[in-house]
């Protein structure tokens, strides 16, 4: 066999393979003996009769077709052997030139991860940052523990801070057209809680059930979302229901209402230690974040755009998935962000593609230099914690399929490769 490789780009390249006659026998063989049970000879059990008769009973048309594609197959294989290519994808495979059985030649257009050359990435050093907890902190969990179990009751008054209040209201430009994101029913929001925009709270002091206002207030410079970032928007509000809410003595008795607590000492003890893990966790997920970034930085790798462009479906799945669960469309997130989709794949998802395509690829090659394996050990004990936490059938079916146990392997391997940078980066 002959093969030529000739580079396209850094991940693309097209590999020119001739076939010799003594291969192209060796294919043949393997291909009747693989027919050879959809043949049936008087005399001769299931498989057993000479390759030659076989031959003679097989439709032509057939035979030459198993051949080629098993020739094709043997041989493609056998040139990634040879080129030490890794393909992220099926190749494009062109006959040039084929008889039955004896001449083969054809192309064959593949991506491929392409040289990934690594930073000294046992010399990158961070420091990780330490997490704290106040008696704020505290304080402001137990406050909302108050306000979740807070007693509320309808009031025939005006409402004034502290009250919940139930609302309808829409926003409206300065045309009058209707604002998007600028809505909603049935709303409810605690006056002086500070949780919808700057200057919309206090309007609604001294609001009655079932009495309207309509007022402008403008949304901060800084708004998550961009259409409405320092916009004047003109609401009209209608008041369904007011109540007064109740929240009940931080003490010993809320305490012990709260969990397995004597005193609220033990609770806000309880309290500081959950915190502690969660910002710890959260830091330390942080701090492996910008490794990864940083190494992928120093690192010089060019990602296949097949899989950015499988990277970018994924992560619009999963943002379409979110937006469904939070009740909005893909079109109003991207009218409420003030792009359209075009500018939205180009700018946002394929930046944020390529770069978790880069930093898995830098993993990889990382893993491989530091000969990192997973055990069947290793496997069957997430696989089986996997199950314990997904009891649905469903679910249960989906892990014993072999792409999932490959896509549980590759997330061990990942974090056994993270596990490793941060040992070297934080030995000093």
């Amino acid at each position: 066999m002959q093969v030529k490789k000739m580079d396209v780009s850094d991940t693309e390249i097209t590999l020119a393979i001739n076939a010799s006659a003594t291969e192209l026998d060796g294919v043949k063989t393997a291909t009747l003996k693989r027919l050879a049970g959809q043949v049936k000879l008087a005399g001769f059990r299931e498989g057993k009769a000479p390759l030659a008769l076989i031959e003679k009973n097989l439709d032509p048309s057939q035979l030459q077709s198993e051949f080629l594609n098993d020739a094709v197959n043997q041989l493609y294989g056998a040139a990634l052997e040879q080129y030490a290519v890794r393909p992220v994808d099926q190749p494009k495979v062109n006959i040039i030139k084929f008889v039955p059985f004896s001449t083969l030649e054809f192309t064959a257009d593949l991506a491929i991860v392409g040289d990934v050359k690594l930073p000294d990435y046992k010399k990158i050093k961070k420091s990780k940052k330490s997490v704290s907890v106040t008696d704020k902190d505290v304080t402001d969990v137990v406050t909302d523990l108050q306000k979740r179990v807070a007693q509320k009751s309808d009031v025939d008054r005006a409402a004034k801070n502290g009250d919940e209040v139930r609302i309808d209201f829409q926003g409206t430009g300065s045309k009058g057209e209707k604002v998007q994101g600028a809505d909603g029913k049935d709303f409810p929001i605690i006056i002086g809680s500070n949780t919808f925009i700057p200057g919309f709270e206090p309007n609604l002091i001294g609001m009655k059930a079932s009495e309207q206002k309509t007022f402008t207030v403008p949304f901060p410079k800084d708004y998550g979302v961009k259409a409405l970032a320092g916009k004047k928007v003109t609401f009209q509000v209608t008041v369904k229901k007011v109540q007064e809410v109740i929240e009940p003595k931080a003490d010993d008795e809320f305490a012990a209402s709260a969990g397995p607590f004597k005193t609220m000492a033990e609770l806000k003890a309880d309290i500081k230690k959950q915190l502690v893990v969660e910002r710890q966790n959260e830091a330390d997920r942080a701090y492996e974040n910008e490794l990864i970034q940083e190494i992928t930085a120093k690192s010089k790798v060019s990602a296949p755009q097949v899989l950015i462009d499988r990277q970018v479906e994924r992560m619009l799945k999963e943002l379409r998935q979110n937006l469904t669960y939070r009740g909005q469309t893909y079109q109003e997130f991207l009218e409420a962000q003030g792009t359209t989709e075009e500018k939205y794949l180009k700018e946002v998802l394929q930046p944020q593609a390529e770069l978790r395509v880069k930093a898995g690829l830098v993993l990889s090659e990382i893993a491989e230099a530091e000969k990192l394996e997973i055990t069947k050990a290793d496997l069957d004990n997430r696989l089986q914690a996997l199950k314990a936490q997904y009891q649905d059938a469903a679910m249960q079916t989906e892990l014993d399929k072999p792409e999932a146990r490959n896509e549980v392997a590759s997330r061990i391997i990942t974090e056994k490769t993270i596990t490793k940078l941060v040992a070297y980066s934080s030995t000093k």
